[in-house]
């Protein structure tokens, strides 16, 4: 698959984490399932950690699946911290949440063990 194409899926689902994240509350389906939100959250950055590691990988063109598997993780907590920071104080329906920042985290962390146990029985560099 051709590298632009990685970034624009990978950027595509940057944006639908965005709007997500600071829609106004009232906008989103409310549905009463115990922590949701938070399995919302670590799922959103499962994927987004998935996604720019796929990119970063084909840009930087490595065997090595470290360097775009520690830039993809990184990505993925700042942009999470970001994202609660300007709902904290860009928003007035949505509130920033250290919880789901712990939520955003523990999607990282569990795409970064997947990559790491794909890698183990998968080349990457067939990726």
């Amino acid at each position: 698959m051709p590298k632009g194409l990685y970034f624009w899926i990978a950027l595509s689902w940057t944006v639908v984490i965005a709007y997500f994240c600071l829609t106004p509350s009232s906008n989103l389906p409310s549905i009463s399932i115990l922590y949701l939100d938070k399995f919302v959250h670590a799922s959103f950055h499962f994927v987004f950690t998935l996604f720019w590691f796929l990119f970063l990988k084909k840009q930087i063109n490595s065997t090595n699946a470290i360097k775009p598997l520690g830039l993809s993780f990184v990505l993925s907590i700042f942009f999470g911290i970001g994202i609660e920071l300007v709902q904290g104080l860009c928003t007035t329906t949505r509130r920033g949440d250290v919880v789901d920042v712990l939520a955003n985290m523990t999607g990282a962390i569990l795409a970064v063990c997947v990559i790491l146990i794909f890698s183990k029985y998968q080349r990457l560099d067939k990726i």
